[in-house]
């Protein structure tokens, strides 16, 4: 997905959860997120806070601590392989 369009999904929830109490709307936001986002957005929601992305709204930086960080991305079949061995004969 585009970093914008991830930014502008993520905003749209806080948005949304901005009209209830502050630590609601945290939490809600956070719940919404891990039930909704597939771990593939949520890794690279990440990525990008990582990354020092602008345009969070505030309410999704501070609701990012109780969002699910989803395992690291699988490694293709044979990509093992390919990789050099780190054991030293």
């Amino acid at each position: 997905m585009s970093p914008d369009k991830l930014i502008y999904q993520a905003n749209q929830i806080a948005t949304f959860f901005r009209s209830k109490p502050h630590a609601e709307g945290v939490a809600g936001l956070a719940d919404h997120i891990n039930k909704f986002w597939e771990p593939r957005m949520r890794r690279q929601f990440f990525e990008m806070i990582a990354d020092g992305a602008k345009g969070f709204d505030v309410l999704v930086l501070e609701a990012a601590p109780a969002i699910k960080r989803p395992p690291p991305a699988e490694v293709p079949p044979g990509a093992a392989e390919a990789r050099p061995s780190s054991s030293h004969h």
